[in-house]
């Protein structure tokens, strides 16, 4: 009999903490759910960039191996000449160490007299890094030549190269042919590939190809920003013994819309509907 008031009692203490736990379960249920916490297994961020690789195709792997002694020739430590457009004031050649060449920059002021100014321009020189070779039959002989690219060297983001294709006489490469492309979508250089035993060069931009030792300038309405062309152009040029002689029509792609046709001879087009424009201004 002793006993069952200290029984009820712990009944009643048990029912009490129950109740309360119960309430505070309750009310925790209904606060809104943490987020999850941002130190728990974290997810990696993948950088992006906005700006294509106008490189991906020139740095691929094709056409990176041959059998010719071509192949075994070090176009890293080696004397090429520059092209017209890019020669250094004393003509000279350049010379790579290494796959490299470090510009030469003087500054000049409006405060100097012309003949100082005359004479540090004299002084400059252009600076060049190697890019890469393929090796492609280009003239047709059944032998691989071999194509350099080298990159000029500027302050900027500027990716202006030069392209040297080198043949194999007497033991060593003799220079068939030597150009320079534009920055990018200003001409830049996109591709370059052999098809049909004919060499295929592809420019960034509209109606873009080589004339020579330089790359075309931009038609009207060819307003593209550097980082991000649109539109591409394929050329084909084949060796006629002495020289690469451009073949068939200049072929405009768009790279935004890959299904669409190209434009061919895209200048001749321009170039007329604005002579009809001036002349409907009469």
């Amino acid at each position: 009999m002793n006993d069952k008031p200290k029984e009820i009692a712990g009944l009643l203490a048990i029912a009490v903490l129950l109740f309360v736990s119960s309430c505070k379960t309750a009310a925790e249920d209904e606060k809104p759910a943490a987020a999850p916490s941002s130190v728990v297994n974290p997810q990696p961020k993948v950088p992006s960039s906005p700006f294509p690789n106008l490189q991906a195709e020139i740095l691929d792997s094709r056409n990176k191996a041959t059998d010719s002694p071509l192949g075994r020739f070090d176009f890293k430590n080696f004397t090429y000449p520059l092209p017209r457009g890019w020669q250094n004031p004393d003509e000279s050649d350049l010379t790579l160490m290494n796959g490299k060449l470090v510009p030469v920059a003087v500054d000049i002021t409006e405060e100097m007299s012309d003949e100082e100014k005359v004479e540090r321009r004299g002084r400059r020189r252009i600076g060049m890094s190697y890019v890469t070779t393929k090796f492609l039959d280009v003239t047709g002989d059944a032998q691989d030549e071999a194509i350099v690219i080298l990159k000029v060297e500027t302050t900027g983001a500027a990716i202006p190269q030069l392209v040297y294709v080198y043949e194999l006489q007497d033991g060593k490469p003799e220079l068939l042919w030597n150009f320079r492309t534009g920055d990018r979508a200003d001409g830049g250089l996109k591709d370059l590939r052999v098809e049909n035993g004919e060499l295929v060069v592809e420019l960034y931009g509209q109606d873009r190809f080589l004339l020579g030792e330089i790359e075309t300038g931009k038609i009207t309405g060819d307003e593209e920003q550097l980082c991000c062309p649109i539109y591409f152009t394929r050329t084909v040029y084949k060796w006629n013994g002495s020289n690469f002689r451009l073949q068939n029509k200049r072929l405009t792609y768009s790279i935004e819309d890959a299904s669409a046709p190209p434009v061919e001879n895209m200048a001749e087009i321009v170039n007329a509907k604005e002579k009809l424009r001036i002349a409907r201004k009469k």
